[in-house]
């Protein structure tokens, strides 16, 4: 291959991939929200998500814009893991779309006659119509152009090298394939394009430099190769949008190892059904139907154990919340025996009031709104919430004695009282802007004590620890009710003798109002949710603590 011959196979590769992102980039525009809003919406069924995902990769002639583009959707919470895994499918036989192109027009026809007038055109419509939808689609005409003068070049660079691979290489074999597998991996991968991979697989294929089994390699390796983009694209983001890019990759390798098993059958089958039906037939059109086929033939095999591979995926990747958020100590096994049920369900209680209690931590000593640790903490404790509601009805299906029976009430109450405090911390978060306002220094102060003063008995409320003492945390309970009313008098007094304004007199005493409402929630928890343990038999609470913690 000469210097020049090398120049022109480079500036193939580049015209191909310049044309590739005008035409990305265009259509995204051109589409305005419509592709957004099509991958929303069209994945209510399955089916439908796989014919969208299809559909927007060979409009958009881009795997990797429209797999970002569904990870996106998954971080946001737009799209669950199945049907962003549907989209996956649907992506994969749609960027088959590019080997038609290159194959069905790229070599049939006189490139230059159409592909310079499109540029031409296209270019005209971005120049006059500036970054609009029409300068967009302009944009695109543009790109289809260049994109096939990439092909051109390309081809015509493969025909005239006069080089020849070496006879191990041309004559097939296991090593073979594996080598022009790995070179359509490193190909996508560097390029961050399979369908540039194709492309110049075709092309070179068309011109003799490799042969159609080698071709069929380096597709499955293109194929496997395009799972980089989705890996990057999914660092640092959501477990869930990890997931799509796990399945994304699971999805290519478990086609690629089938089509690599069943190469040499499924290329005798597809070059005689053209024979049969006396279509003509060329290395281009063989490729193409080829990469259309393993990528069909990858859904169905895939498609019964998608729901599996959902389940498997939601056990891995997991976030620290999402972790926190499963029950430790909830097991369905013992809901039949109430002693151990009840002290596993007073185990877990515990766990939701600790997080209450970090809750209305945060929240009280937050001067800068709230945060985003308290919006996940909520949710932990909802999602716990609803996990101990399940529990509890296991429980009453089981032989539950009659004097227990009252006490399970106790065990909602004491999650709907830790609710209400994850609620009111919320609420406090948000208003505690208002204490930087204060001027007043002995307000501020006064302030600041009752704040300390419901800090440590959310403290004392802990009913896990053993210095838990029931009448400390209700005489401490009564200072606080005591201190509220001498700083709501205190305020009061200031808002009527001019010393504070009094919008931010109002905000102060709904602020000291909710603080005080988590002390009396606080407390309130900690009493019921004694009666869990103390309901139990002596002895059989003495079995109960001997046995290893879950």
């Amino acid at each position: 291959m000469t210097l020049s011959m090398l120049g022109s196979f480079i500036g193939g590769i580049g015209l191909f991939l310049l044309g590739m992102q005008l035409i990305t980039e265009g259509l995204k525009v051109a589409a305005g929200n419509t592709l957004r809003t099509i991958l929303e919406r069209s994945t209510a069924t399955p089916l439908r998500g796989i014919f969208s995902g299809a559909l927007i990769t060979s409009l958009v002639q881009s795997s990797s814009a429209v797999t970002v583009a569904t990870i996106g959707f998954v971080n946001a919470g737009l799209m669950d893991l199945m049907q962003a895994i549907t989209i996956i499918y649907g992506s994969n036989i749609g960027t088959t779309m590019t080997g038609w192109l290159v194959s069905l027009v790229g070599f049939q026809f006189d490139i230059k006659n159409f592909a310079l007038p499109l540029i031409g055109f296209g270019m005209f419509l971005r120049l006059s119509k500036g970054s609009g939808r029409y300068g967009a689609l302009g944009e695109t005409l543009a790109g289809f152009g260049i994109f096939f003068m990439g092909i051109d070049l390309l081809r015509t660079t493969f025909a005239g090298t006069g080089i020849n691979l070496p006879l191990a290489l041309m004559e097939g074999g296991v090593g073979s394939h594996f080598t022009f597998l790995a070179l359509g991996f490193l190909l996508t991968v560097a390029m961050q394009s399979s369908s540039a991979a194709i492309a110049i697989t075709l092309t070179a294929a068309a011109g003799g430099f490799i042969p159609i089994d080698g071709g069929a390699s380096l597709v499955i390796g293109a194929n496997i190769g395009s799972t980089s983009t989705a890996a990057l694209a999914a660092m640092g983001a959501t477990p869930n949008a990890k997931r799509v890019a796990a399945a994304h990759v699971i999805f290519n390798l478990v086609t690629g190892v089938v089509a690599l098993l069943l190469l040499p059958f499924l290329l005798q089958a597809l070059t005689t059904f053209p024979q049969l039906l006396n279509v003509q037939s060329n290395a281009t059109i063989l490729l193409a139907l080829f990469h259309s086929v393993f990528n069909i033939l990858g859904v169905c095999l895939m498609w019964p154990f998608s729901r599996s591979m959902v389940i498997i995926l939601k056990g891995y990747f997991r976030s620290h919340e999402e972790d926190e958020a499963h029950p430790l100590y909830l097991d369905k096994n013992i809901a039949a025996t109430p002693v151990l049920a009840f002290h596993a369900l007073a185990k877990e209680i515990e766990r939701i009031g600790n997080i209450a209690r970090r809750m209305a931590k945060g929240a009280i000593s937050s001067e800068s709104g709230p945060s985003l640790q308290l919006e996940v903490d909520r949710q932990v404790l909802l999602k716990l919430e609803i996990e101990v509601g399940n529990f509890i009805n296991l429980i009453r299906r089981g032989n539950l004695p009659e004097e227990l029976d009252h006490v399970l009430p106790n065990a909602l109450r004491v999650t709907s009282y830790y609710r209400e405090v994850a609620d009111v911390s919320l609420r406090i978060a948000q208003m505690q802007r208002q204490s930087r306002l204060l001027a007043n220094t002995t307000l501020a102060q006064e302030i600041g004590l009752y704040k300390q003063h419901v800090v440590k008995l959310l403290d004392l409320t802990d009913v896990a620890k053993e210095d838990y003492a029931q009448e400390e945390c209700a005489t401490l309970f009564k200072e606080t009710e005591e201190m509220y009313r001498h700083l709501k008098s205190s305020l009061l007094k200031a808002g009527t003798k001019n010393l504070l304004p009094v919008g931010l007199m109002v905000s102060l005493i709904d602020l000291m109002s909710d603080v005080r409402r988590i002390a009396d929630q606080i407390e309130k928890g900690a009493i019921y949710l004694t009666t869990l343990t103390t309901a139990m038999p002596k002895e059989e609470e003495e079995t109960v603590s001997a046995q290893p913690a879950p």
